[in-house]
């Protein structure tokens, strides 16, 4: 059997980085993995003769680093018809690639599809709000989705071929969404596999780029695939949620941070996208 291409992008997670090429290396299905870092203070030493790394050089962003790799895959006519993509800290069960593609071999308009995180939800993409979660509605096998999550994606190579690959204006946060409504412009499907698990149990980083990101990318998203008039309904409700934010706790969320929640605002009517300010990630 054709090895699948997998993509892992890493940050400054050594030993994360390594359990997960661990649990890619053993699937039941023969892989060849890339490791894509992203400027690391520490690279782990990695002797596999189906493990390449990459030195990105800097922190480009998820979105950006995912682009080198996919980028290599399109260029290797050789290389399959499926990537598969994650980040350094996700550890999917023996099964879960052979699962997707088994259950991707009757879907033949999927473009992109994500793996099952075991919370019952499905990704959408909400008019006014952008990405969302809301219930599923399978138990079992192909769930369709607005977007496929980034803990672990797969994407056809027609798919990427006809709509592109990640915009980079994101950097990270909203970019799959973003990935998911071009393809479906281009009539390709996105959806969830049901029971082809992955656990990602680290809680990242609580820093303020985070909250700024998720607000700026989602504006952006909104605007681009829904239209001015949405984006100043999402704007307007991100004006009251700050307002709401500042007077009460109980109405922030895990990354609330005022200030970066003001520079995102600003940024996006400034048309500012990329990196976030260096500073927002010594926040917290």
């Amino acid at each position: 059997m054709q090895p699948l291409p997998v993509i892992i992008v890493h940050r400054d997670q050594p030993e994360r980085l390594l359990d997960t090429i661990d649990a890619f290396r053993a699937q039941d299905i023969p892989v060849v993995i890339t490791v894509v870092d992203n400027g690391s203070a520490v690279v782990p030493p990695i002797e596999a003769p189906d493990v390449t790394v990459v030195l990105a050089g800097a922190n480009l962003g998820f979105g950006a680093a995912a682009n080198i790799g996919y980028r290599a895959f399109l260029a290797d006519p050789d290389a399959g018809e499926w990537v598969a993509l994650a980040p350094h800290d996700a550890v999917p069960e023996p099964t879960c690639l052979s699962h997707m593609l088994a259950v991707l071999a009757a879907q033949p308009r999927a473009g992109l599809a994500c793996a099952d995180v075991n919370d019952a939800m499905t990704p959408v993409v909400d008019p006014y709000l952008g990405g969302i979660l809301l219930p599923g509605s399978v138990d079992a096998g192909w769930q369709p989705a607005g977007h496929p999550h980034g803990t672990l994606m797969l994407a056809r190579r027609a798919c990427l071929n006809e709509v592109g690959i990640f915009d980079e204006r994101y950097f990270a946060y909203c970019e799959e969404a973003d990935l998911a409504m071009r393809a479906k412009a281009a009539d390709w499907h996105s959806g969830l596999v049901r029971g082809a698990m992955v656990k990602n149990t680290y809680v990242g980083s609580a820093s303020a780029a985070i909250d700024y990101l998720q607000l700026r990318n989602t504006l952006l998203l909104v605007r681009d695939h829904s239209g001015r008039y949405h984006a100043f309904v999402r704007f307007t409700i991100a004006l009251w949620q700050l307002g709401a934010g500042v007077l009460s706790r109980t109405r922030r969320g895990p990354y609330w941070n005022a200030q970066a929640r003001v520079r995102g605002l600003v940024d996006f009517l400034r048309g500012r996208y990329g990196p976030p300010p260096q500073h927002l990630f010594d926040r917290r």
